[in-house]
Parts: structure tokens; sequence; C-alpha cells
């Protein structure tokens, strides 16, 4: 199904194929979650545009050890320790979150550290007087509501599937309190399935690598579960065009995503043919506190910030598979 429902977008995995173009005027960016899979890669981004970039993460990053050069180790749970971090920054992009989101239905209190860590990098902003805020949320937000196309004011609370998005709608509501209170000028950017590079988490595009390589059953958890996976590099477009164009689109709220969406089982189908694997495809059903279906409208991030996906599904898994088996990973 390929009708806006149910089908796909990327730009490459090849790190230095992408045509991030350098600005006019470098700014001093801190990035939360930057040793994790799209802090990572915007990262890198970010200093090839010129950008002078200060990382914070609770962990070394594994994949590109320069970056730890840039990186403060540094859990952002804690309301000590902070003097290693940066306050003479432009901008902040927090990513940190515990984003998987039947594990935190398994463990509720990691949706309490999104919380946490949200306000205190929020807290950190307003003392510092640091006046551009980027939050990454999530189209869980949405829940398993009744739509083709999911539109930013589509949002319910009466809609919460799971702690994860319940930390997410919170996020976005502190976010939004903050700006109104103190000046914070903020943009929230919605993600969806965001695949590519830098991952080997149990996230269903790497698991079913991996899984695919060892001729392990894929598992689908719902047979017609449906949704809008978006390569990497494209997330990472939508995050700059954002943070660019903050002070013009303070309080807004976009769809970072593809805009069309793809069947799990035709995810596992493309891997397993990719990887030429002979793994058997099972049926589940779908696991508590988990979205079955999101197609995101995107038109509003294409009209108010230039955004354009460029990379196919096809396309993107074809390029994603390859990264994994270069990289071994």
């Amino acid at each position: 199904m390929n009708n806006g429902q149910c089908r796909r977008t990327f730009p490459s995995l090849s790190i230095v194929n992408c045509p991030f173009s350098l600005v006019a005027f470098p700014m001093k960016i801190l990035v939360t979650g930057s040793s994790g899979t799209v802090g990572t890669r915007l990262c890198e981004v970010l200093l090839e545009r010129g950008h002078d970039v200060v990382g914070v993460d609770w962990h070394p990053n594994k994949w590109n050890p320069a970056l730890d050069k840039i990186t403060v180790i540094k859990d952002l749970r804690e309301e000590e320790g902070w003097k290693d971090v940066p306050r003479d920054v432009d901008a902040i992009i927090h990513l940190a979150a515990n984003a998987r989101v039947y594990d935190l239905v398994k463990d509720p209190v990691r949706a309490r550290d999104n919380f946490i860590t949200t306000f205190h990098m929020l807290e950190f902003a307003r003392k510092a007087g640091i006046k551009k805020f980027i939050f990454s949320s999530s189209r869980e937000v949405y829940g398993n509501a009744e739509a083709k196309e999911f539109t930013e004011d589509k949002i319910s609370v009466d809609l919460c599937e799971s702690p994860y998005t319940a930390s997410k709608i919170g996020g976005e509501a502190t976010v939004q309190a903050y700006r109104r209170c103190y000046g914070i000028k903020a943009v929230i950017l919605r993600f969806s399935n965001v695949y590519g590079a830098y991952d080997d988490s149990d996230r269903i595009v790497p698991l079913f690598i991996r899984q695919a390589k060892e001729g392990k059953k894929l598992t689908v958890f719902g047979e017609g579960k449906c949704l809008d996976f978006t390569y990497i590099d494209d997330t990472i477009n939508g995050v700059i065009l954002a943070l660019e164009q903050c002070g013009k689109h303070d309080g807004e709220v976009f769809n970072i995503a593809y805009g069309t969406g793809t069947t799990l089982v035709e995810l596992a189908e493309s891997i397993k043919k990719l990887t030429k694997s002979a793994s058997e495809i099972v049926m589940a059903p779908p696991r508590l506190g988990e979205v079955t279906y999101y197609v995101a409208d995107i038109a509003k991030a294409k009209k108010q910030l230039g955004y354009q996906p460029k990379i196919s599904f096809e396309e993107g898994i074809r390029r994603t598979v390859s990264w994994y088996a270069e990289h071994n990973a």
C-alpha cells in the first residue's frame, strides 16, 4: 500500500557524501545524547558545516572516537557535576532520552529519567541565558488515533499509550512552559523511526539486520503494523533547518519524517532479500504500549522550514544494510 498510508525516504549513509553546505554564521551548539544514533551523525554534520559543537552524553562515542574530544561525559539525571558543561553556547539540541517504547513499559523508571533530563536541560538553559532550544519528541505522542496521516494538531493526552509517550508529551509541555515564562525560543521536532548508521540497539532495523544475517526468525509484533521510517540524514537535515530558523518558528512543532508508511512485514522482507537470508518471518500480537499505525503529514515542515526528505525506503534500507556490512555492525 502506497497511498499516503503505507510506504517511504532518506539521504546517504555514506558519511562523506551528504551535501550539507557550510553556514555563514557558525554557532556554538550543545548536543545532548551526542553518542547516540542521531547525536553522532548530527555532531558530524554540524562540524562539517563549520559550527562549534559540544556533546554531552553518559557514554563515550563508540562510532566516532574523534567526537569524544568534544564530548562531556555527564549523567543528565544528576543535579550535581554541571561545571564541565559549557554555558557559553548559542543553542541546545536536546536529543538525550531513553527511547525504546516497550522497554519503558517494562521499566517505567526510564520514562521518569526522560522527564528529569529534559527539566534539567531547560533549567540549565534558563540559568545560563541560552535562548535557543530544540527538543526531540516522537511520533508516539499521537497514540493509536484514527487518521490516514497525522498533522501536528492530532496530539491528545487521552491517547497516551505508554510511559515513553507520557515522557515526550510532558517534555513538550515543559518546553512550552519555559518558552512562555523565561523567553527561551524553542522548536519541537517529532521524529519517526529514524534508521541508518550508528545503531546497534534492538530497534527494529538493526535488530532485523542482525537476525537476518544469523538466520534467526524475524518477529513482527503486529501483522498490519505500519510506520513512517525516516533515513538518518533526512532527520539531521530537519534538525538543522529548525536550528537555523529557531527564532522565526519559536513555539512551533514539526513532524520530521518521510511522509509515507511501510509495514513491518515489508521491512522484514526487504532486509531478508538484501542480506540473502533464509530467516523465517513470524507474526506475533502487538506489544503493550506501542503505536500500530503512523504516517506523518510533513506539509508544515516543508512549507515553513523548507524540509524535503530525499531518500526512499528502498534506497535507504539498501544503504543501511550495506553500511552494517561494511562496519561489521
